[in-house]
């Protein structure tokens, strides 16, 4: 299944704060298309990308860590 992960919005956010570093968090369904999105973002910014390893249950879900920026992707739309 393709996702659209609305990689445009993302770096529209990365430029807007000029976030340096990012934290991308998947939930396991979507781990798989970690490349696709980090590929995406360094060549779109000029950002340093990080996948998280571990476990995202939700947007309650936020590790805490010195990070410009947090993406979270899930399987469903969430606006905020």
């Amino acid at each position: 299944m393709k996702y659209d992960f609305e990689l445009d919005k993302v770096v529209e956010k990365i430029k807007s704060i000029n976030a340096k570093t990012i934290l991308i968090q998947l939930p396991d369904g979507l781990k798989m298309n970690f490349k696709e999105i980090v590929d995406y973002l360094e060549k779109k910014t000029d950002s340093l990308i990080y996948i998280w390893g571990g476990s995202c249950f939700g947007a309650c879900d936020i590790p805490c860590i010195n990070i410009d920026l947090i993406v979270q992707f899930g399987h469903n739309q969430f606006n905020f």
